[in-house]
Formats: structure tokens, C-alpha cells, sequence
């Protein structure tokens, strides 16, 4: 292993409330590095509801969650936070220093001064298909995240699930593979309706073969995976012969290593004050829905206030010596710099 990246500031979790807590931390000139187990950066946002609209943002009367990502990330580029994705923080122990380190499960390790929980509901995790056999071909034949499309380019692709991701992928793919077949359980799918008809559309077309079922076998010969018994509607099973296949069943949430770190836990989330939203241990904050307080409301928006005020806390907790002074983003020069804007001119 590397010798460690030193940090200021470690945020897990890329999730809204995690980058916000970027441009928190950014304006009071601490560098945060973010670490999310997922492969792309906006949490439950891109990979729940991407498309469909959020209501209750300030400010915005409507939004998708991949619209307000984008937002977000375009207001904290001046700050050039570094991203680890598809990695989970495997463990995390203090130093007699007081600095955190941090090992993530792609062994990339972190000495922090200080770190901001921000992993919602906890680390998701892809919904597993369970058959015989399945384990050794998982990231050879088998894949629950696509992170190289082009190494499908020309393949025999099947694709189960029935949201978003299943869909999206199944687009993706119908003009680069050999051929794309999706399979659910149902006629009836959890995705953008947009996607939906162009879907049908290709089906119809036979650029996407539609199966409405369940996959019940793997057939495999000298370790590889040759084709998949399905079992349709009707109790019929059928062989389909594949190269790969793309599982999106969704993701499931959990708390995973966090609960080993020594933190109060108070139902499957983290307590925190309401003051500086500290855990039990000193330097380490929880803000979103990973944390757990006297009237606590699960909504971006409170993860957002929390956010601010732990930022502030930790500028506290680093430099105790130096006074922290609440500056305005409308009036601050120092502010307007850190942000790379020119101050106005008020006449």
C-alpha cells in the first residue's frame, strides 16, 4: 500500500448533502477529498431517481435529481474536490495524533485531520441474483455495475431488471452489441417513461428481444457461462445462449463497516448534536441521512443546514486558535475570490 493521502478533510459520500459539504467546507478553505462505494457521483439522486422531479429544493420549483448533481457539482468546482468512486471506506481508525485513517476496499488509504459521514441511508449495494454457481463468474461474465461499455462492444448480452439502469444499459447497447435482451419479471417497469417507449420501440424493431420472466439457472460449461434457463409467466422455460449478463435488480442499503468504527449507533444511523452535528467521537460528523437527532427530518434540504453548520465546526475544531468569522457570499471579496467571481459594484 501507498504511503497515505494526507487531508484536511475526508467526506464519505457523494451524494447531494456530501457536496454540498464540499462548497461548506470550501468556503472556509479546507480541501475535501469524497469517497462513495458507488461508481458515479450522486448517491441515491442518479441511481434511484435520476429523472423524475424533486420538489422541495429552495429556490428551484423543480428539479430532477441528475439536474440538481449537475448543479451541485458545477457550484463546488472552484473548490477541485478529489473523487474516489467504487470504493468503500473499509476502515477507519484514530491515530495517536488524533488524525483518522482511512482504508478504503480498492486499499487507497487517507490520514484526515477530519471526516464528514455523508452516506445516506449507508453504503448501497447491488441486489444479488442467488444461483448455483453464480460467485466465480461475477466480474468475468456477470456484472451489477457496467464501469468499460465497451468491452460488451459485439457481445450477447442479456440485461435483467426492470428500472432505470436495466433500461438506460439496454439503450445503450442496442446498436453495439451483437444482441440485447432484456429480461423482468413483470410487463411493467420502473423507469422514465421516455425510456420506456424508445424501449418498445426497439423491440418492435428487433433491435432488443423483450423476455417477461425469471432467470431460475445458469448453465456453465468448463467455467464459463454458456446460456440461462427462463422461466416465463406461464411456467414455460426456454434456453437463451449469452456471453454476458448485466444485473440492475436496485440497490440495497447498509450500514456496513461504519458500524465497527466505534460511533454511537442509535437505530441503523449515527447520533449526532445539533449544534456542531459531531458523532461521539471528536472530529468525525455525520450530516444527511446517515445521522440520527431529536426531530430529525430526512430531507435534502436539512442536509444541507447540517452541512453548514458542521463545516463550521470543523473550521473550529482545526484552527481552535483562529476565530471563525460568518462571511456573506454576497458581500465578501474574500469570498468572491475563494469562488472565482468578480464583487459587484453597488452604486
Amino acid at each position: 500500500m501507498h504511503s497515505p493521502t494526507e487531508a484536511d478533510a475526508v467526506i464519505i459520500g457523494a451524494g447531494p448533502v456530501g457536496l454540498f459539504q464540499v462548497f461548506e467546507l470550501g468556503l472556509l478553505e479546507i480541501k475535501a477529498h469524497v469517497i462513495d462505494a458507488l461508481p458515479e457521483i450522486g448517491g441515491q439522486c442518479i441511481e434511484l431517481y435520476p429523472d423524475k422531479p424533486i420538489y422541495d429544493i429552495p429556490a428551484l420549483p423543480v428539479c430532477t435529481g441528475r439536474e440538481l448533481v449537475r448543479n451541485l457539482l458545477k457550484q463546488i468546482e472552484p473548490f477541485k474536490p478529489q473523487f474516489y468512486l467504487g470504493q468503500e471506506v473499509a476502515s477507519l481508525e484514530q491515530q495517536r495524533d488524533g488524525r483518522f485513517l482511512l482504508i478504503t476496499s480498492e486499499n487507497k488509504s487517507f490520514l484526515s485531520k477530519t471526516v464528514f459521514i455523508a452516506a445516506g441511508v449507508g453504503a448501497f449495494q447491488p441486489r444479488l441474483l442467488n444461483l448455483e454457481g453464480i460467485e466465480p463468474l461475477v466480474g468475468q461474465q456477470v456484472f451489477y455495475h457496467v464501469k468499460q461499455p465497451e468491452q460488451f462492444i459485439g457481445k450477447r448480452i442479456v440485461i435483467c431488471g426492470g428500472g432505470d439502469a436495466a433500461l438506460d444499459w439496454a439503450l445503450y447497447f442496442a446498436n453495439t452489441a451483437a444482441s440485447v435482451t432484456l429480461i423482468h419479471r413483470r410487463n411493467e417497469f420502473k423507469a422514465a417513461p421516455q425510456s420506456i417507449a424508445k424501449m418498445r420501440e426497439l423491440c418492435d424493431r428487433g433491435k432488443i428481444q423483450l423476455l417477461i420472466g425469471q432467470i431460475t439457472e445458469l448453465q456453465i460449461q468448463s467455467g464459463m457461462l454458456t446460456s440461462i434457463a427462463v422461466e416465463d409467466i406461464d411456467g414455460a422455460t426456454q434456453s437463451l445462449a449469452l456471453d454476458d449478463l448485466l444485473i440492475f435488480f436496485g440497490l440495497s442499503p447498509k450500514l456496513g463497516p461504519i458500524a465497527d468504527w466505534g460511533l454511537d449507533i442509535d437505530r441503523r444511523q449515527i447520533a449526532v448534536d445539533t449544534e456542531k452535528f459531531q458523532t461521539s467521537i471528536l472530529g468525525i460528523y455525520a450530516v444527511g441521512d446517515i445521522n440520527i437527532y431529536p426531530g430529525k427530518k430526512k430531507l435534502i434540504l436539512s442536509g444541507f443546514h447540517e452541512a453548514a453548520l458542521a463545516a463550521f465546526a470543523a473550521a473550529a475544531y482545526l484552527n481552535p486558535e483562529k476565530p471563525i468569522q460568518l462571511q456573506y457570499t454576497t458581500t465578501s471579496t474574500k469570498l468572491h475570490k475563494a469562488l472565482g467571481v468578480e464583487s459587484p459594484t453597488f452604486e
